[in-house]
């Protein structure tokens, strides 16, 4: 039986930040947690020890689909791990998070009010003005955390599709993190080949 570490139960924190944002959006700050350590080990280690070790949400997916028998284990499609589609899938995603940082940035500056909104899917809003009643921070904070847990419910979400229709972790093969940390390892093993002296 496979040894158990203590990073194999961070799917926990995956409920765990989705459950406080849901309360409180200003705990979707913490989901960058999530999106700045992949990019150091990369960075600095040139692995994706993140992604293989300790991505939550890619374990809470094994948790729910293959301990939990919540998915259909259907092989993942060709397309979904092709390279046009993740990357993509990487553009439209940063393309998303850019809209995000430019809809905070003119709260800032106050060319815009707050939008108290969740929107799943980038499209469909849903209200989430019970999570932000007491109003401890600027407005750009908080819009700011509005459109980040929209970003981050919205791939959880996708994630959950794909973990029902294919195998549990079928959201890893396009996943925007894990094609940035990949590309960012490949960048970095093609600066530490030796190039061939000229004689």
């Amino acid at each position: 039986m496979k040894k158990k570490h203590w990073y194999d139960y961070l799917w926990i924190w995956s409920i765990v930040y989705f459950a406080l944002g849901f309360f409180n959006i200003l705990f979707a700050w913490l989901g960058l947690i999530d999106f700045v350590l992949p990019l150091l080990f990369a960075i600095f280690g040139g692995n994706k020890f993140f992604c293989n070790h300790l991505c939550g949400r890619s374990q809470l997916f094994t948790v729910l689909g293959k301990n939990l028998k919540c998915s259909r284990n259907k092989p993942t499609p060709k397309w979904m791990s092709s390279k046009w589609f993740r990357y993509g899938f990487l553009i439209f995603f940063l393309t998303m998070f850019a809209s995000m940082l430019y809809q905070t940035y003119l709260v800032f500056g106050g060319a815009s009010s707050l939008r108290e909104v969740v929107k799943l899917f980038w499209s469909i809003k849903v209200p989430w003005g019970w999570a932000y009643t007491v109003r401890p921070a600027p407005d750009w904070v908080a819009q700011f955390a509005f459109g980040f847990y929209s970003l981050m419910l919205t791939s959880a979400l996708i994630g959950l599709i794909v973990m029902v229709l294919f195998k549990p972790r079928s959201w890893c093969s396009f996943c925007p993190m894990g094609s940035m940390t990949q590309l960012i390892c490949r960048f970095k093993q093609r600066g530490k080949e030796p190039k061939n002296s000229e004689e």
